[in-house]
């Protein structure tokens, strides 16, 4: 249920101020108290069922707006929402956020500061890219996300590998198949959340997240302070590339690093951001993400203004090595800074790391979320209660196979 896990907040923000009528591709279980009515479509990147659906709907109801923060869903919402007559981004806007080489290159005719970057097709083209841009290099597949697929490579001998495990997810592309070879941007990394209404972009928080060690991209924690002194920093830099990519409208999750404290660009995500990143914005702000997105959906002005300044700290949990999950436990009593703990595994579970084939889904364990007036005491209380989970995974043997294919 990890889409509950992560996803009921936005669904009950929305539900609190609008009757919400739901595509989905399974039937509701814990959306149904939010919901008035749902349409099931086996593959919503489906546009022709896709299609169906909302018309199916728009016969029953007057709908005044549509929108998603599923990833994969995008370009198709963006199209039915065009189809329905209903306020959207264009389809072509969410397609170059989709296609992170489209990105590159708008951010790179626009002027956005960014990241040298080549598509390619083979290994072969990938070691000419690598060579042209100078090691390390991170290759990634152009239409996916969440880190998946996404590798460095710090030289030559390590590039077959990099490639195979960034062309098996890039194969899964829906708006692109092809793999970037990316110069590497050496610096903390940092996410812009973001609202724009009619071409106005509005700068609401900065997320400040904790990566895992090389070669991968595995985001382990994520932290937001209202008082955050980046907000200055990188808002002019957050409201150009939505510009951009072409986004009129909507809630958009930036993507940068900050090399030697100049922001670059690493994607655009023309939704509301995953980990629960918006709750943390709630939290730390009182910006609720969600019903901005619903607002502007129906061509409403949202209300982001601030009502609180303090902190919130989310930490992902993962284990130390892929294998089976023996123990999983929580001492003691929750203090009232420790908003919750969620666990998406459970005993008996196989787990298995980017290493062995594996992602987040496969991967983590759950997560935890912490608040506080400052950023820095957010993350220690954080770091103090995930002291106090038991997890004892029995690693896997030499013998047992890799994983394949799990990048769905």
């Amino acid at each position: 249920m990890e889409a509950e896990a992560y996803r009921r907040y936005c669904l009950q923000s929305v539900a609190a101020a609008y009757d919400v009528v739901l595509i989905t591709s399974e039937e509701p279980s814990w959306e149904v108290p939010y919901l008035r009515d749902c349409v099931v479509v086996s593959d919503p990147t489906d546009q022709a069922a896709l299609s169906a659906a909302g018309r199916t709907l728009a016969d029953r109801y007057d709908l005044a707006g549509v929108f998603t923060w599923t990833e994969w869903y995008l370009v198709p919402v963006a199209r039915l929402a065009r189809r329905l007559g209903l306020p959207a981004n264009a389809p072509e806007a969410m397609q170059a956020c989709r296609n992170k080489a489209t990105s590159r290159a708008l951010f790179a005719r626009h002027g956005v500061p960014s990241a040298a970057s080549v598509s390619v097709r083979t290994l072969a083209e990938a070691g000419a890219a690598a060579r042209q841009i100078g090691y390390p290099v991170v290759l990634k597949p152009a239409a996916h996300a969440a880190s998946i697929g996404v590798i460095r490579s710090d030289t030559p001998e390590q590039l077959a590998t990099a490639f195979r495990f960034a062309d098996q997810a890039a194969g899964l592309g829906q708006e692109s198949t092809s793999v970037l070879v990316e110069e590497y941007l050496d610096g903390p990394e940092v996410s812009v959340e973001c609202v724009t209404y009619r071409g106005e972009t509005t700068v609401v928080a900065v997320t400040r997240k904790t990566v895992s060690a090389p070669p991968y991209f595995e985001e382990l924690a994520h932290c937001v302070d209202a008082a955050d002194p980046l907000l200055d920093v990188v808002t002019p830099v957050a409201s150009a590339a939505i510009r951009a990519v072409g986004i009129t409208d909507g809630v958009s999750h930036v993507e940068m690093r900050l090399v030697d404290g100049r922001p670059r660009l690493v994607e655009v995500n023309g939704r509301i951001a995953g980990d629960m990143i918006g709750h943390l914005v709630q939290l730390a702000t009182g910006i609720d993400l969600p019903r901005a997105a619903a607002d502007i959906a129906c061509d409403r002005a949202p209300d982001l203004t601030p009502t609180r300044s303090s902190a919130a700290a989310i930490q992902l949990l993962y284990p130390d090595t892929s294998g089976t999950l023996h123990r999983l436990g929580f001492d003691g009593v929750n203090p009232r800074w420790l908003e919750r703990v969620h666990f998406q595994h459970q005993v008996g579970d196989q787990l298995l790391l980017p290493a062995d084939g594996g992602n987040m889904w496969t991967a983590r364990i759950g997560y935890l979320i912490t608040t506080a007036p400052t950023a820095e005491l957010a993350q220690a209380r954080a770091e103090q209660t995930v002291r106090r989970i038991q997890i004892d995974v029995a690693p896997r043997t030499a013998d047992e196979p890799v994983a394949d294919g799990l990048f769905a």
